[in-house]
């Protein structure tokens, strides 16, 4: 319930400010791209300590 109250109050306030649709999506896409850098990051690292063709296939 609590969800779905917070998507209503949201998209009240969308309505009301449309600048706030533009920072929301700004601020996913910015986290979006940080964990795809965090996830690569940790893969290479992953890469130097394992030699395994199985990790390599899973990581690529």
């Amino acid at each position: 319930m609590l969800p779905g109250i917070t998507l209503i109050l949201a998209g009240i306030l969308i309505t009301l400010y449309p600048q706030l649709l533009a920072i929301i999506v700004a601020s996913l896409m910015i986290m979006m791209g940080m964990f795809i850098s965090i996830i690569a990051y940790y893969n290479r690292q992953l890469r130097k300590h394992y030699d395994n063709p199985a990790v390599e296939f899973f990581f690529r």
